[in-house]
């Protein structure tokens, strides 16, 4: 699954003459699903979407809040073209879900975001229309996000297996004394060592 994420002053859908739906500042958020995503996918999306730290604090320290944080609005958007490959020049959209799966599957995603936080904050397009989505970028700040979906072909599969019995290997054999040595002296230059830069939050724990 794949999605484009933008920070949004204002962003709306109009199909035809109708404006089907508009938010305030927010995320605007362009959602392709393919044919190999799971509930697992889903989940992911859900979840990252929602706590992206794309915001500023009460202080005006910058990357500080999430969009449910702010209590911000968000528009979600079907989009199939993101799951596109080229062939030549020309674009081909066989990896993407098809219509009468994605449907249920992109609504039970909306679903879940409108269970996770406030229901009247998340908005939508409209399924399958020829859409008009008028967005103005707040910054500009875009995100470009793919789900975790491991790879399906059985070669890579199987590469990927015996990386791991190579590390597990490695782990069972224990370092090695230089390796330990080494360590020690990591460890004691790091009690000297300054902790960082101001607000670094790196070590911070994700969602």
């Amino acid at each position: 699954m794949k999605a484009i994420i933008q920070r949004v002053t204002r962003a709306s859908v109009t199909v035809g003459d109708e404006q089907i739906s508009s938010i305030g500042r927010g995320l605007c958020v362009l959602l392709g699903i393919s044919v190999e995503d799971t509930q697992r996918d889903a989940d992911y999306m859900v979840r990252k979407i929602l706590n992206l730290r794309l915001f500023e604090d009460e202080s005006g320290r910058a990357w500080s809040k999430s969009v449910m944080e702010r209590e911000l609005e968000v528009l979600c958007v079907s989009q199939f073209t993101l799951q596109c490959i080229l062939k030549a020049n020309k674009p081909d959209f066989h990896a993407a879900m098809p219509a009468e799966l994605a449907q249920p599957f992109y609504d039970s995603i909306l679903e879940s975001m409108r269970s996770t936080y406030k229901p009247e904050l998340i908005k939508d397009g409209k399924f399958g229309a020829y859409m008009q989505v008028h967005v103005q970028n707040d910054g500009p700040v875009t995100i470009e996000l793919r789900s975790p979906t491991g790879p399906t072909d059985p070669k890579q599969l199987s590469k990927q297996e015996k990386q791991q019995q190579r590390k597990e290997k490695t782990r069972s054999k224990g370092p090695s004394e230089s390796g330990r040595d080494k360590g020690s002296l990591r460890s004691r230059q790091d009690t000297n060592a300054s902790s960082g830069a101001e607000g670094d939050v790196s070590s911070e724990r994700e969602p």
